[in-house]
């Protein structure tokens, strides 16, 4: 399927290229002119990517929006992979993971390597996200933030109501969804969507195995560990956690179910940093209404995912444009002001934490002491752990478990059977 896709862009560029790139866009935008694929359409990732677009047009260069619904950005890349096997990519497109190195092997991206080097990325980027921004030595994407994704969500209220305490054991955790239950409340909203299922499986293996677990399962895929007795457990706790949806969790969008916890319907939410954007869009104040925390027995090790801005080949009268998106992304004052939005943490490692609540003071120390620790790990669920063909095998088991097609030992069995078929 990869060197179909190959074929398919690269002939289409090659084709396209005189026409689409070198006086299609001219027909369309104009050398001050960029166009961005993303898939930031809920309201607090709207605020946030409002500064960049304002940031960008500051400098003289005007921001063309093409978002694509859908917060996991599999939507968004169908809708990539459909236009540049057309031969007409945007110039610059938000890509998680492994997602830019897949791209980056079909030879259709453009480097940013002046600027990297200018302005001296190499210094002030973690390694961890240099992996995803990098290609053979060169600068292909600027990252914006740093997001990690075993964070539960809490309606303070709510705990202040049944007399809990943020939970630091998984026993605890249980026994609060019991106790929200009981008095009538959602103990767990969700968004049944496999990234969403799969976001929340991840968090829970590293609450049964630790980090060194999660780096044998999921980034070395090594056969022991897939066949442990702790996969199973894996697939246990997620049973106990499916008890505590309401019925009608199927489909529903990931901010739909951060709405959940806001509004008071429901006690907790298991979701990514960027959750904590809706809360603020929302008017609430992080340790009095609401306040983030990670998956009990994740203490110390983040999973993490970085958005990041990937360029694409385009005429050589549009590359500036380019070149300024990138750094206007890279900006410090930029990446503080997009990541207090936006819920996330910034991709440098020189910006001050002055301007960030609890939350975010807290995750940016936890994220320097996993990088320091080696417990700093890529989120499988989001396209940093494992490759495309991995991922979608994982998520597919994840999620037939997750809606009773399959039990624990089912699931756990077929786990083994998924991961090794699609590598």
């Amino acid at each position: 399927m990869k060197k179909v896709l190959i074929a398919l862009v690269m002939t289409a560029l090659i084709t396209s290229a005189g026409v689409v790139f070198a006086s299609g866009q001219e027909e369309v935008v104009d050398d001050n002119s960029v166009e961005v694929l993303h898939w930031w359409t809920s309201g607090g990732e709207a605020a946030a990517l409002g500064v960049l677009k304002d940031n960008l047009e500051a400098e003289g260069i005007e921001w063309i929006d093409s978002p694509v619904a859908g917060g996991g950005g599999t939507e968004a890349m169908t809708v990539l992979r459909s236009r540049a096997t057309a031969g007409n990519p945007p110039a610059a497109v938000q890509m998680l993971g492994y997602d830019i190195t897949d791209w980056a092997e079909l030879g259709v991206l453009a480097d940013v390597d002046d600027i990297a080097e200018a302005e001296n990325w190499d210094d002030v980027i973690p390694e961890a996200l240099q992996k995803f921004s990098k290609y053979e030595g060169s600068w292909i994407a600027a990252p914006v933030n740093v997001h990690s994704t075993n964070w539960v969500w809490a309606n303070l209220h709510i705990l202040d109501e049944l007399g809990l305490d943020i939970p630091e054991t998984w026993d605890e955790y249980i026994a609060a969804m019991e106790a929200a239950d009981d008095a009538g409340y959602i103990g767990l909203a969700h968004g049944g969507q496999a990234w969403q299922d799969a976001t929340v499986w991840e968090a829970v293996l590293v609450s049964v195995g630790g980090p060194e677990f999660y780096e044998a399962a999921i980034i070395n895929q090594e056969p022991d560990a897939l066949r442990s007795p702790q996969m199973l457990e894996v697939f246990q706790r997620m049973g106990q956690l499916r008890e505590f949806l309401d019925p009608n969790f199927s489909g529903r969008d990931w901010n739909l179910a951060s709405a959940m916890v806001i509004e008071g319907d429901a006690l907790f939410q298991m979701m990514g940093d960027w959750a904590k954007g809706e809360f603020f869009n929302a008017g609430l104040e992080a340790g009095e209404d609401f306040m983030g925390f990670r998956t009990p027995g994740t203490q110390g090790t983040v999973l993490f995912n970085a958005d990041q801005f990937v360029m694409f080949e385009v005429a050589p009268e549009l590359q500036n444009a380019q070149t300024l998106l990138a750094s206007a992304i890279m900006d410090p004052a930029f990446q503080v002001a997009f990541n207090t939005v936006k819920g996330s943490v910034p991709a440098r490692t020189d910006v001050s934490d002055a301007e960030f609540t609890i939350i975010g003071k807290n995750a940016m120390a936890e994220l320097a002491a996993a990088n320091e620790n080696g417990t700093l790990f890529g989120s499988m669920a989001h396209g940093h752990g494992a490759r495309a063909s991995v991922k979608n095998a994982m998520w597919d088991v994840i999620t037939a478990h997750f809606n009773g097609q399959m039990t624990a030992e089912e699931a756990a069995e077929q786990f083994v059977v998924a991961v090794e078929q699609a590598q």
